[in-house]
């Protein structure tokens, strides 16, 4: 058995990221065999892995990457369960191996980047104690992309026809900061529009009670129009010059948006209420035990 000196430990930690009492325990196991006690505490994190991937990750990163002839770009989001995290070096370098990976090998989903990155993935989550994932990967081609991140929790791509790059980045603001829903009205589901309809007919019933049926229905179209207006990115006021709409916008530049991505750091995933006081009580009563 080797023996197991300060520079052994150090060496281990500095190699791995882990604690040193943690490193001394994986040296002691693997009898010095700092090789042996890396696959050890690899495998350990696996383990660790495994055991966080019940926790709900919903904060994280959004990560975009374009082509230098701006006609293809990548973008992705790493969730992790704190903001925290998300601002540490490490989860920073994880995510920006991933981007740089999805976009080397022209990836289009997650599923192959998520395969890819796995044991890096487990790695991380070793090291710093919460669950992190790769949720989601879009990928556009087109004549000229256009990108822009907000922090690191809204990325936008902008696929157009003709115009330039200062266009795509302008629009691609304006989605960040306006959120449409849809490219224009046709691409609304007859399924959103119904359930708008049923919305505003529940919210003004006592308006709508007892009015002709031909005045409720020209109510109702208000509402649709208006709601079109809102949800679709071509009649959207452009954020910058509201008597604009974002398609005249484009037109005058001699140019059509084709389609456009927006990622928002943990849209759509349930998160836990947590109830605070109830946990610290749980926690005083389990100490009294």
């Amino acid at each position: 058995m080797a023996e197991i000196t300060a520079a052994l430990v150090k060496e281990l930690r500095e190699r791995t990221g882990q604690g040193m009492m943690d490193c001394k325990k994986a040296l002691t196991a693997a009898g010095g065999d700092i090789e042996k006690a890396i696959d050890d505490m690899r495998a350990a994190g696996a383990i660790k892995a495994a055991k966080k991937a019940g926790n709900i990750a919903a904060e994280g990163s959004i990560a975009v990457k374009v082509s230098d002839d701006n006609k293809r770009a990548v973008i992705i989001e790493v969730n992790s369960q704190t903001d925290f995290l998300a601002l540490q070096d490490d989860f920073k370098a994880f995510v920006n191996a991933s981007i740089e990976k999805a976009f080397a090998e022209n990836m289009t989903e997650a599923a192959p980047l998520i395969a890819a990155q796995e044991a890096d993935r487990e790695a991380l989550v070793a090291k710093c104690g919460e669950n992190v994932n790769i949720r989601r990967l879009s990928s556009v081609q087109a004549d000229l992309v256009g990108s822009y991140l907000h922090g690191h929790r809204i990325g936008v791509l902008v696929a157009l026809k003709g115009g330039n790059v200062d266009l795509a980045r302008e629009i691609a603001m304006h989605v960040a900061a306006s959120n449409p829903q849809f490219l224009d009205p046709s691409q609304v589901s007859e399924e959103a529009v119904a359930k708008e309809k049923e919305i505003f007919m529940a919210l003004n019933e006592d308006k709508i009670k007892g009015k002709p049926a031909e005045i409720v229905e020209k109510m109702v179209a208000g509402r649709i129009s208006k709601f079109l207006a809102e949800a679709s990115l071509v009649e959207q006021p452009f954020v910058k010059d509201p008597d604009v709409k974002v398609g005249d916008l484009a037109k005058k530049a001699g140019a059509e948006i084709i389609s456009f991505v927006r990622f928002e750091v943990g849209e759509g995933i349930e998160r836990a209420e947590v109830d605070f006081a109830a946990e610290v009580a749980a926690q005083v009563a389990a100490t009294k035990q």
